[in-house]
């Protein structure tokens, strides 16, 4: 029988991101994007509900069986602990395991742009931080909110599912609550939160019109709103919270929308080759009177130019942060290349950078000089 604490443990010595269990296969751990088979023999059905039973217990387990999907998350000794999706697949128990680091990183070390920092001052609105799946967006804002707590008297309530990073009270209180424990799901959480006196909320999901609804609703009131969407840009993300709503209110999301938004952060992972290791790449967009007037008129293929053409401001797009990481010497060339917005343009800038850092630099003397 193997015992997932085993698995698990191992798994924190190898500093995987991720841990897969799936039976008639050894556990698989992801390192750096790469799947690696673990040194255990193949997962049996009777070792898959095992582990399941033992992280859960008999109630949650019942659960699990009818609904046939279960999130949850569990810890081992040494205070490490698991994001956990338990599924089936082809009638069998498959489980998913997502490493969440015991501390909170500091916004320094994960080297996003200084802008991001500033987000942190703000008094009200909105910031959405989005991505793909594993892509940072909770570690993301685990170190917002850890550099609000070192520097205001904020009172900060957090909805998430589950509870990832646990957050120690500084100049903050926190309070961490999770959806199906603490709360019976988003909505409900941001419902009572109103009445809680926050300064500021995180949502772990705009996942439903509910949610996205009373999300809006805090930023609208006077609150400062983190939360994420499965999207790529901003662009996207945008259109993704008008289209949850039914057409006829659309008109008047983008108007709330357009009043509370105050950036979207876009970011995606890259292997760092300085390290051992992973690097965000962001996509920034600030809310300027510019950006408000694209949402609010629904001109939103417009924003792309706005972030491209507002660079003094702090924005940037995708591709101006895989090629200021691949320039600090973070990330691989190719994958540079590859992984952008457009390749051939990424290929002549990075050409074009190295070229002028080949050239000799010549010096003229000035008249009057000192020699």
């Amino acid at each position: 029988m193997i015992d997932i604490k085993n698995v698990l443990a191992m798994a924190i010595e190898n500093r995987a991101s991720d841990v897969h269990i799936n039976v008639g296969m050894p556990p698989v751990l992801r390192k750096d994007t790469e799947l690696i088979d673990m040194d255990f023999p193949p997962v049996t059905d009777d070792d898959a509900r095992a582990m399941v039973l033992a992280m859960v217990g008999p109630e949650k387990m019942k659960k699990f069986q009818e609904q046939r999907d279960l999130d949850f998350s569990t810890e081992i000794s040494g205070g490490h602990r698991f994001r956990v999706n338990a599924h089936y697949q082809r009638d069998t128990i498959a489980i998913s395991f997502r490493v969440i680091p015991n501390q909170v990183h500091s916004i320094d070390d994960l080297h996003v742009a200084p802008i991001i920092k500033e987000l942190t001052d703000l008094p009200r609105g909105l910031v959405l931080v989005t991505g793909h799946t594993g892509s940072g967006k909770s570690t993301t804002l685990a170190a917002m909110l850890g550099l609000i707590n070192q520097r205001y008297s904020k009172r900060i309530i957090t909805l998430e599912d589950p509870v990832e990073y646990l957050m120690e009270n500084e100049k903050c209180m926190i309070e961490q609550r999770e959806i199906g424990s603490d709360c019976p799901n988003f909505a409900s959480g941001l419902r009572h939160a109103l009445r809680q006196d926050p300064d500021i909320i995180m949502v772990g999901e705009m996942r439903d019109l509910e949610t996205t609804s009373y999300t809006i609703t805090a930023a609208e009131t006077g609150h400062l709103v983190f939360s994420t969407l499965h999207t790529i840009n901003a662009p996207q993300s945008i259109e993704r919270i008008v289209d949850i709503y039914p057409a006829g209110q659309q008109n008047q999301i983008r108007t709330m929308l357009a009043n509370t938004l105050q950036a979207v952060i876009s970011q995606t992972l890259f292997r760092r080759v300085d390290e051992p290791g992973m690097v965000p790449c962001t996509e920034i967009l600030l809310c300027t009177s510019a950006t408000r007037n694209c949402i609010r008129e629904n001109r939103i293929y417009e924003i792309p130019n706005i972030i491209e053409t507002s660079r003094r401001l702090g924005m940037q797009t995708m591709d101006n942060s895989i090629a200021d990481m691949y320039f600090k010497g973070f990330i691989d060339r190719e994958e540079a290349i590859v992984r952008s917005g457009n390749p051939g343009k990424m290929e002549k800038m990075l050409v074009a950078a190295g070229k002028m850092n080949t050239e000799p630099q010549t010096v003229t003397a000035t008249a009057g000089a000192e020699s």
